[in-house]
């Protein structure tokens, strides 16, 4: 039998929240955020909630 992870409603939660905030600040017609600085924050959280969310625990082997 497989092992599935559940999928982590929080986490979930943060990067839809994070990604629709991304995309709304981000001027298409000059291709730059409207407040940079802001914007590398949430993309390294971004990130980090999608690398979290993705991440399969190792599987430990059983004595």
């Amino acid at each position: 039998m497989e092992n599935k992870k559940p999928i982590s409603f929080t986490l979930l939660v943060v990067v839809i929240i994070l990604g629709t905030t991304l995309y709304k600040q981000f001027d298409f017609e000059t291709l730059k955020f409207e407040k940079p600085a802001l914007a590398i924050l949430y993309i390294i959280v971004f990130a980090v909630s999608l690398y979290f969310l993705i991440k399969r625990p190792k599987k430990s082997s059983e004595k």
